[in-house]
């Protein structure tokens, strides 16, 4: 017996709180249903917090003794445009930017991360970010504990894909604590800085600010972090794999010739840095008609595919290009979020992953 994404939602309109049940007040967000296997985001409003988990507990129950039901995966988040302040925490991170990097090698605030992922490409323009950002929903409503880094130091993305205007806070002025939105963990330079602010940097200053955000950021306890890249074969990628345990890099590519070609650079790099490549994303695949659902292979039709057999890599899928894919990414709400034929790709993708 199939359930119905009708009968989850109003079996959790049976849990309520003073203002009224979570369905009613729009705190279930993300909900999809998967042969059996039910999972969605349940926002709340950041005053409320922690104090929220029996809610959070209580929708698990329920919805486990629901018929066709085998699996609940429910995650709570505090997202809001009216977070509170960094300064009602406690002082701003001191990060020193621009400083150059350290000799140090304490790991500590990345003790409780199992897996440290990069995403690259070899040139900008594939689509890198977007890639990023909807394979962390995906792999949030697989159940997985998510962190995401934004390292593309001179064109951070995060605070416009992600619709967060919020500043990260510090407890002590040195150890920083993320923001959270759609159940990950987030952190971005893109964060600490004015919104129309360049950034002006040499290479041991990029290295610097990533070594900072990585030690400095107090992750806890993830399953895997997402590092997106800035393109090409710099000092931050150098930086990321002789620095830091290194599972593996994921590497975007489009179909077209000249960014296959930037994407074998890529692959050589990590090859020759040590660091496994898990796979190919083929982004831009298909241009999909949203009147008549055609596909126009407008790039050239399995570049990618054919240049992962070629490599002895693994291709792990076609990401279509589409219009909600860029609304999303505009809006602050990405595509994975909800179901569809594209959320499915990134599911498989991060499937493929784990």
């Amino acid at each position: 017996m199939s359930v119905t994404k009708e009968t989850i939602l109003n079996e959790l309109a049976r849990i309520t709180i003073p203002e009224g049940n979570i369905v009613d007040l729009n705190m279930v967000k993300a909900l999809v249903i998967d042969q059996g296997n039910v999972s969605f985001v349940l926002e709340v409003p950041p005053e409320k917090g922690k104090r929220m988990e029996p809610v959070r507990e209580s929708a698990v129950r329920i919805l486990e003794q629901l018929p066709g039901v085998e699996r609940v995966s429910v995650v709570m988040t505090a997202h809001s445009e009216k977070a509170s302040k960094p300064a009602e925490k406690g002082p701003p991170p001191d990060l020193k930017l621009g400083g150059h990097p350290r000799q140090e090698t304490n790991l500590t605030n990345l003790e409780g991360v199992r897996k440290i992922v990069a995403v690259a490409s070899g040139k900008g323009g594939v689509g890198k970010s977007t890639v990023s950002l909807n394979l962390a929903v995906s792999l949030v409503k697989l159940g997985y504990k998510v962190g995401l880094l934004d390292a593309d130091i001179h064109g951070p993305s995060l605070p416009i894909m992600t619709g967060m205007s919020s500043k990260p806070y510090s407890p002590d002025g040195k150890t920083i604590i993320p923001l959270e939105v759609f159940g990950i963990k987030v952190m971005s330079i893109g964060f600490l800085l004015p919104k129309e602010e360049a950034v002006i940097w040499r290479g041991p200053m990029l290295m610097g600010a990533l070594q900072q955000m990585m030690q400095q950021v107090k992750w806890g306890q993830l399953d895997i972090i997402l590092v997106d890249l800035p393109p090409g074969t710099g000092d931050v990628q150098l930086t990321l794999c002789q620095r830091f345990p290194l599972t593996g890099a994921i590497i975007v590519c489009t179909p077209q010739d000249l960014a296959l070609a930037d994407a074998r650079r890529a692959i050589t790099m990590f090859q020759k840095l040590n660091s496994p490549i898990l796979g190919i994303v083929e982004n831009m695949s298909y241009y999909l008609c949203p009147k008549c659902n055609n596909k126009d292979f407008v790039f050239g039709r399995n570049g990618a595919r054919q240049e992962a057999r070629k490599l002895g890599v693994p291709f792990l899928g076609e990401i279509p290009l589409e219009m909600s894919i860029r609304k999303g990414g505009d809006d602050g709400k990405p595509i994975a979020l909800n179901p569809g034929e594209t959320a499915d790709v990134f599911a498989l993708i991060g499937e493929l992953i784990i």
